[in-house]
This record gives C-alpha cells, structure tokens and sequence, in this order.
C-alpha cells in the first residue's frame, strides 16, 4: 500500500517535468495552427491522444505512484491557469500564446494565399459562410480567422435599391 504513495524522485522533478512538456506541447500546439484548435477533426483528435501518449513518460519519468500524478495534474493546472491569467491581462502575452487573428477575405476578395498557409479549406471556409448567412464572397466585407480557429465574417451593409 505504501508503494501507492512513495516517489521515485524528488517533488521537484516532477514538477520541472510537468512544466517543461506542458510548455513543448503549448509551443507545438502553437505552431501547428489556429485550424487545429478550432476546428478538430477525428484526425486532430487522434493525434491529441497520441501526443498524450508520447508525453507521457517525459513528465512521470516512469513514475507510478499516485503521489506523483497528484503533483504532475496539479502542476499541470497551476501551469494552465497561470497561462489564462496571463492571457486575460497582458495583450503581449496573449499574443505570443494565441496568436493574432488572420484575414481571410476583404471587400468581396477571398486571400486563397492565406487560406492555405493558415491550412483551411475551400470547404471549410465555404462552411463558415454558410453559417453566417452569406450566399456569395462578393457579400463578404471581411472574413477573420480568429485566434480560437473560427472564421468570423462580417457582411457588406446591402444598399436598398
């Protein structure tokens, strides 16, 4: 029973361990794209499970015991909301961690040069503006991907005729 509890190193391994990934997969996550965070797939979530996976050992180092991931989550949370809090009050932190939003189309024009770098279909993009109600990419007065991975588009004001 005592082996439920008894480390394998000490706390502060565990804690630099739990610190040192969180920031890899952060940075990772970061790099990858505004799409794969607002717009999962089955595929995007497969490979959450798989970076979960291969993370794994890197932050218990082979540690079993529940004392250890009772240190390891509670870093892990402390970590995320220091993160939240420093995202919620500093515009330059924010900036480093979720990005700047993206424009898409402006006045009718579609950047498909964009649209490509920040990964996003024709599909998707199509998706988006189904949902906000616009028939054509001439009604488009902006289209932004925003830093969650939504596509935000704003229509042109319709001149009554």
């Amino acid at each position: 029973m005592n082996a439920l509890f008894e480390l394998s190193a000490p706390c502060w391994h565990f804690v630099l361990r739990a610190s040192v990934i969180y920031v890899l997969v952060m940075v990772l996550m970061r790099v990858s794209g505004k799409r794969a965070v607002g717009q999962f797939t089955p595929f995007d979530l497969i490979l959450l499970i798989l970076i979960g996976n291969a993370v794994q050992n890197g932050i218990n180092g082979g540690d079993n015991s529940l004392t250890g991931a009772l240190i390891m989550a509670s870093t892990l949370i402390v970590l995320n909301y220091a993160v939240a809090w420093g995202s919620a009050r500093h515009a330059g932190f924010r900036r480093l961690v979720e990005g700047a939003p993206v424009m898409l189309a402006h006045a009718g024009r579609v950047d498909h040069a964009m649209l490509r770098k920040q990964l996003v279909s024709t599909a998707d993009f199509e998706t988006a503006m189904r949902q906000a109600g616009c028939a054509d990419v001439a009604d488009i007065q902006r289209a932004i991907l925003e830093t969650n991975g939504h596509i935000s588009i704003e229509l042109r004001d319709k001149k009554s005729g």
